[in-house]
């Protein structure tokens, strides 16, 4: 089973502040639990979300030299 985390461990997990973890469980870009009235976050949901959110770097090929006009 998956630990679930609290809003202030997930805003330390990604390194970011309180208010941006409460804002990805309102606008539900992250999976949440409600145990009662407290929100917990798997964190198996949190790192699905940096996943996917994860940007890859561009592979630039080189393009040869460039020969003066």
């Amino acid at each position: 089973m998956d630990r679930l985390l609290n809003v202030q461990e997930v805003a330390e997990h990604l390194g970011t502040g309180v208010r941006f973890a409460r804002r990805l469980i309102e606008e539900r870009r992250i999976a949440f639990v409600k145990v009662g009235r407290h929100v917990r976050i798997p964190e198996s949901a949190v790192q699905a979300y940096v996943t996917a959110n994860t940007v890859q770097p561009i592979v630039l090929r080189p393009t040869g030299l460039r020969r003066a006009a």
